[in-house]
This record gives structure tokens, C-alpha cells and sequence, in this order.
């Protein structure tokens, strides 16, 4: 009978090393904020709603999910409900903070209020969205090129173009796509505007 003497390595199996658990923590707490920073810079990011501005589409306190991803690909639509950087004007004024307003004037268009509607390039605009008619007039004016036109849903109580201006492209931050609370409102956030 032949004896198979098996070979026996030199090498020792790897060591396990236990990390610090107060080093793993820090790692994994240090991943997740960079990929949370990483999607809410360049992907998408939660607001709420602080004024009456956009009654009745959106209420005060509601929260909404703004893509700003899509912008990249695609230009904004009429009707998009815009989050916003002050413009230059309202900089001026002291504003900070982002604004949420819906667009109505896209570059090239000629704008009016009057009558109690609004008007792009002389063809009324079916508004189903909006608190009250405008009781205010305003333009005729040309949007820039390069630039929008926002207005409030809630026209009367909102502070928009017709006051301070156009807002420049780059000052879009995104598009206002779902609403995740109250969860009584769930839902998607949609351009409605026509010509009627």
C-alpha cells in the first residue's frame, strides 16, 4: 500500500482583522453623506412650501421632490412648476432663498395680462390651475432670450415677473415633480396650461 503523504503549506490562513466599530461607523456615516450630498446637488432634493404663492396647486407646508436632473437634457416647458434662484433684482432686495413659481412666458414669447387673463403671443391662455383671474395688467413685454417668465398660481397674492422680471436660465434650479406630503395630496406635480 503507497502512503500519499499530502503537502503541507508554509502559508498561514489570512488573519481576520476587526476593524474599530467606531472607524466603521465614521466610514459608513462619511459614504452616506457624500452620496446624499452627490444626489441632492446634481440628481434631485426635497422643499417645502413657505407661502400662499402657489395656492391652490400647492399649499403651505407641503413638501415636493424637485428633479433637477431633467433640465440637463431638455429645456423648460410652459407650465412647469420651477424652483428658482433669486434673480439679480431680488438679490438686490434681500432675497435668499429659492422661490417656486410656474412658468408661463417661455424666450421669444410676447406676454399681457388684461382682462383678467393672460395672454402669449395674443392668444388667451386656459389657466385651470389658478386661485382667482388676475385683477392686475401688465406688459405687453418680450421674454429675453435665454430667460422665463414665472408667475404664481395664486395671481393676485403673488410676487412673480410681473413685478421684478425674467428669470435667466441658469438660475433654474429645477422642476417640481411629486408631492410626498401631506400623504393625503400624494402625487405628480403636472403642467397644465393651454390655449383656449
Amino acid at each position: 500500500m503507497t502512503r500519499v503523504q499530502s503537502k503541507v503549506s508554509d502559508e498561514k490562513p489570512p488573519q481576520k482583522t476587526t476593524e474599530n466599530p467606531w472607524v466603521e461607523g465614521l466610514k459608513t456615516i462619511g459614504l452616506s453623506a457624500v452620496l446624499a450630498f452627490g444626489i441632492r446637488t446634481f440628481v434631485a432634493e426635497a422643499r417645502y412650501i413657505p407661502s400662499g404663492s402657489m395656492l391652490p396647486t400647492l399649499q403651505i407646508n407641503d413638501r415636493l421632490i424637485v428633479d433637477k436632473l431633467g433640465y440637463h437634457f431638455k429645456e423648460p416647458q410652459r407650465g412647469d412648476v420651477v424652483v428658482f434662484s433669486p434673480t439679480d433684482t431680488l438679490e438686490k432686495q434681500n432675497f435668499h432663498d429659492a422661490f417656486i413659481k410656474r412658468v408661463i412666458g417661455l424666450p421669444g414669447d410676447k406676454v399681457e395680462v388684461k382682462d383678467g387673463r393672460v395672454f402669449i403671443n395674443d392668444q388667451p391662455l386656459k389657466e385651470n390651475y389658478i386661485a382667482e383671474n388676475p385683477q392686475y395688467q401688465f406688459g405687453p413685454v418680450t421674454v429675453t432670450q435665454g430667460s422665463y417668465l414665472v408667475l404664481g398660481d395664486n395671481r393676485n397674492n403673488s410676487y412673480d415677473s410681473h413685478y421684478w422680471g425674467f428669470v435667466p436660465r441658469d438660475h433654474i434650479i429645477g422642476r417640481a415633480i411629486v408631492r410626498f406630503w401631506p400623504m393625503n395630496r400624494l402625487g405628480e406635480i403636472t403642467p397644465e396650461p393651454n390655449y383656449k
